[in-house]
């Protein structure tokens, strides 16, 4: 299910129009991406939890050239 297929069925059930449909579900997802942003862990009790997962720096090969190439540590969200 896309954003705008989540954004249409809510929008039927709640009787709410898609653009005020629209803005409650971005509100939500901005949420959650701040909480995340931050550390913290987002647990939507019956449906599942959202953390974050570091991952170490590593070698790995550019699939174009094949040259060994240096990426990065990075923090990556993960449910």
């Amino acid at each position: 299910m896309t954003k705008a297929e989540l954004i249409d069925e809510v929008s039927k059930l709640s009787n709410l129009t898609k653009k005020e449909t629209e803005t409650i579900v971005n509100t939500i997802f901005d949420n959650i991406t701040d909480a995340l942003a931050k550390g913290d862990k987002v647990e939507l009790r019956g449906f599942g939890s959202f953390r974050i997962r570091y991952r170490n720096s590593r070698k790995g090969r550019n699939p174009k050239t094949g040259s060994a190439v240096e990426v990065p540590e990075k923090r990556v969200p993960f449910f």
